[in-house]
Formats: structure tokens, sequence, C-alpha cells
């Protein structure tokens, strides 16, 4: 799928492991997607890892799973599993955990 400026639009579902709860991994997530107009949910998984659906500009959607990555500050990311996403949402927000 495009835009109507011919950008490609994508989806996709992250799974951050390593020490990513409890350092606000996930209203910094917020934070770096709603910065890149990207829409989609968060939230913690109860095997310890982050969950995350992106959907938006392809490059944007490149550049959240980079921050994903290294995340904020007290963040220890181990590794971000990416998969293409089926679900389309609106906005973004925080899901309760899973």
């Amino acid at each position: 799928m495009h835009t109507a400026t011919g950008s490609a639009i994508e989806g996709r579902l992250l799974r951050i492991r390593g020490g990513v709860q409890g350092v606000g991994f996930r209203w910094h997530l917020v934070e770096a997607a709603t910065a890149r107009d990207l829409q989609g949910w968060v939230r913690n998984r109860h095997d310890g890892s982050v969950e995350a659906l992106v959907w938006g500009d392809a490059a944007q959607v490149a550049e959240l799973i980079h921050w994903a990555g290294y995340g904020p500050p007290h963040a220890r990311v181990s590794a971000v599993e990416v998969a293409l996403a089926t679900e389309r949402p609106q906005g973004f927000v925080r899901l309760p955990d899973a």
C-alpha cells in the first residue's frame, strides 16, 4: 500500500526482549511512535518482553524498529523480533498487559 505521496505504508509486530519492563519502555515507545506519526499499540507481556504493533510510513516504521533496538536510557535490549503485521490500528495506545 502507498500514500497519496507515493510513500510505502507497512505494519510490523515487534517483540522486544531484555531488561525492558519497569524502565518506561512503553511510555517512551508511544512518544517515539507518535512523533513519527505511526499508529499501533504497545503492551508488556508476562514473559518480561514488550510487544508493539506499528503501522505507517515504511521509513518511519524502520526508524522506530531501530529505536527499539536500544530504547530509553535504562533499558537493556537483548533482541528485537520483527514480523509482518496484519492488523491495522487507529491512533497509538498502551494496552493492558498480556
